[in-house]
This record gives structure tokens, sequence and C-alpha cells, in this order.
């Protein structure tokens, strides 16, 4: 009796990649606020990002998400957190949130001017205090999760085939 040692068909999963971005508060306080998009197809708010394209390099698909919703380019390195979900309305996906680092003031202040495409309202700095507020609890646990390995310093530089993906 042979083994396979790969599915002759492997499962369909979405691969979602978003990005933690934030900012310190122009108001000087010292905290930090997080870039969140209103997308008019869902409840609460979540951080810029969406699915990546077939063969799409996943920290490409995040920055492309990033630059068309929000007019920021950042070089994205680091995964913060994966979080995955069961197949229930949507297949199964594993999402992926990467380091976005803390924004210049000048970077923040592109995004005022960028317009975002169609299906998303609005763009939002949050500070932390708020996020259970304004997100969906799910979002808002997934984005937890990647707000402390942030702070903690932690978090996965992501490799393709083995080979560290530069910064830049």
């Amino acid at each position: 009796m042979s083994k396979t040692l790969f599915n002759s068909k492997p499962p369909g999963r979405r691969s979602g990649h978003q990005v933690l971005a934030l900012r310190e508060d122009p108001g000087g306080s010292g905290d930090f606020f997080v870039l969140l998009v209103d997308f008019a197809h869902q409840d609460g708010l979540t951080l810029p990002g969406g699915s990546a394209e077939q063969n799409e390099l996943p920290h490409l698909a995040a920055r492309r998400h990033l630059e068309t919703q929000t007019g920021l380019v950042l070089p994205l390195r680091t995964i913060l957190t994966v979080d995955y979900s069961p197949a229930a309305e949507l297949p199964e996906a594993l999402d992926f949130v990467y380091a976005g680092g803390v924004v210049t003031s000048r970077q923040a202040g592109a995004i005022r001017p960028h317009q975002p495409p169609e299906g998303i309202r609005a763009l939002h700095w949050a500070p932390q205090a708020k996020l259970r507020r304004v997100m969906a609890d799910d979002q808002y646990r997934r984005v937890e999760d990647a707000w402390d390995a942030w702070e903690h310093g932690a978090g996965l530089p992501l490799l393709i085939q083995g080979v560290p993906v530069p910064v830049g």
C-alpha cells in the first residue's frame, strides 16, 4: 500500500491579508491610533486589507489592498498574527495581520485626500480604548492579538520558499 504525501485535492481556502498601521495621537497624549476601514458590506470597522489573488505574494496582496484602500504604501515583512476561520458563510480562511508600523504625520496626511474605492464608506483612526466598540468581535480579537505582538516586539518574518522577504 502506497502512502500519498500530498492531498490530491487541496481544500479551497481564502487567504486574507490585513495591515496594522498605527499613528501617534496628534493631540499629544502618547496613545496610538489604529487605521480602520468602514466597508459598506460589513458591520463594524476592520483593518485595511483583503484577499490575495492566485499566485500573488502574500505581503504584496496586503500592500496592494492597503494602497488601494488608504493611499498608504508601507514595507510589510513581519506577520503579527494569523487567524483561522472555519467554513461558515464563507470558505475557510487564514487571515494574516502584518506590521505596518507607526506612520509619520506626513503619511497620515496623505490618507485625507485619497479617494478610497467604491464599497468603502470611510477611513478612521481609532484609539485602542475604542476598538471594542467600533469593531466586530472577531476583528477586535485579531487586532488585540496583533497589537500585543507589536508592543512586545513579537512577530514572524514572512518567508517565500524559505527566503526572508526583503524590507522595502
